[in-house]
């Protein structure tokens, strides 16, 4: 990295070790690539992004999830794959990167959509192509209520994603905490966003890139309350 001080921040950034690939996750709605983006421009990266709006099925899985979850879910696994392809063959430490997904969690939303048959083919799929990626250095998994990823996916109007149902964010919701519980496989940030913006809350936002900075291993929970 060039940059010694973060002017944004008044931080000086030669007494912190900068992760140099750090992944954001949680489900619909929780504000992952938002954060994502805001971080890459603080510290220069360069991102790593989902591009939900490729996946030709997408609107169609949100209006009859039996009848197109396979395909949603294969054209999202192959995407993300080819994304962290191009690091690997890349140099993987320069330049930095952030990205919004961490393909390690892809299984969890296929066990939610996916009956029998088909996630026994989808696992056949992932567990030939899930190897030798490159490890983030930080996960930072965003959580809230699923009332509030509710009003948050209402609230950003999305096309695609009007037709989502509470049950289905509850769903995933619960996926995600049960896979982040058992999840030790980087050092790991547990951020609840149920009473802060981090879209747009400055002081919110510096707090949170603050304490992310003091984390070199292990897990870690972030749980304030607004300062805003």
């Amino acid at each position: 990295m060039e940059q010694t001080i973060l002017s944004e921040f008044n931080l000086d950034l030669s007494k912190f070790s900068i992760p140099q690939y750090i992944a954001i996750e949680g489900p619909i709605g929780i504000g992952k690539t938002t954060l994502a983006k805001r971080l890459a421009h603080s510290f220069n990266y360069e991102t790593l992004l989902e591009d939900a709006e490729e996946n030709p099925f997408l609107a169609r899985f949100y209006q009859d999830r039996r009848g197109n979850a396979l395909p949603t879910q294969l054209f999202f696994l192959f995407q993300r794959m080819r994304k962290l392809q191009d690091l690997r063959q890349g140099d993987i430490f320069q330049p930095i990167r952030i990205s919004d997904f961490l393909i390690e969690k892809d299984p969890l939303f296929a066990k939610i959509t996916l009956d029998d048959d088909e996630y026994r083919l989808y696992q056949t799929v992932y567990d030939s192509i899930i190897t030798d990626l490159p490890k983030p250095d930080l996960v930072v998994y965003l959580q809230a209520s699923t009332e509030t990823l509710y009003d948050r996916v209402k609230l950003r109007g999305l096309p695609t994603e009007q037709a989502i149902e509470q049950s289905y964010l509850q769903q995933l919701n619960d996926a995600y905490t049960q896979f982040f519980y058992y999840y030790d496989e980087t050092p790991l940030l547990i951020v609840n966003t149920e009473a802060i913006n981090l879209a747009k809350g400055e002081r919110d936002y510096h707090n949170l890139v603050e304490y992310m900075l003091q984390i070199s291993s292990g897990r870690h929970y972030y749980n304030p309350h607004s300062l805003q």
